[in-house]
């Protein structure tokens, strides 16, 4: 396919505006390249996996960057990219898990000791958080987890403070029945 055409087929014209959108796509990522990486940590709470997921959602970021209509929610579009390629790659890893399970040679138990108290309610609780529906883990991980105020989480997200503080709500009792 010619260069022409690729680029009316992508929407971008090129020359110039590919150097004008290069530059502005490095410019918002100065702000906000640690952001892809930290969201994904969050749903993945594993460092590789996570960079991996950062990385594949900066490259797709970069690729419809000149989609993108309103570049003042660059932030919020990146997020979402990535929690949804998060969820993906959790997912993935779900069902390769479940996969391994079932097959009939099965791993057998670990060499190592028994986990503390502390690591037993580590883990009840991210199971915890890993059953709220996916609208009240978001604001979970951003707020709780990340650190964000609310008034961020609602800008990161697209949606209303009020909406956020609900949801917060909502997921903070969820959370306190399921450790009950």
């Amino acid at each position: 396919m010619s260069q022409s055409l690729e680029a009316t087929v992508e929407g971008v014209v090129p020359g110039v505006e590919d150097a004008d959108l290069d530059a502005e796509f490095e410019e918002r990522l100065k702000d906000s390249g640690a952001l892809a990486f930290r969201v994904a940590y969050g749903v993945l709470r594993h460092r590789e996996d996570a960079e991996d997921v950062a990385q594949e959602a900066l490259a797709r970021a970069y690729q419809s960057f000149g989609r993108l209509r309103d570049r003042a929610r660059f932030r919020s579009w990146l997020v979402r990219i990535c929690w949804r390629l998060a969820l993906d790659h959790q997912r993935a890893a779900t069902r390769r898990v479940r996969r391994e399970q079932e097959s009939p040679v099965a791993a057998g138990p670990s060499d190592g000791e028994p986990a503390p108290c502390d690591n037993e309610l580590r883990a009840r609780l991210w199971e915890a958080v890993d059953a709220l529906p996916q609208k009240l883990r978001q604001v979970v991980v951003l707020a709780g987890i990340q650190g964000h105020d609310l008034k961020q989480v609602g800008e990161l997200l697209g949606i209303p403070h009020g909406t956020v503080r609900s949801r917060m709500h909502q997921a903070r009792r969820r959370l306190a029945e399921a450790l009950r």
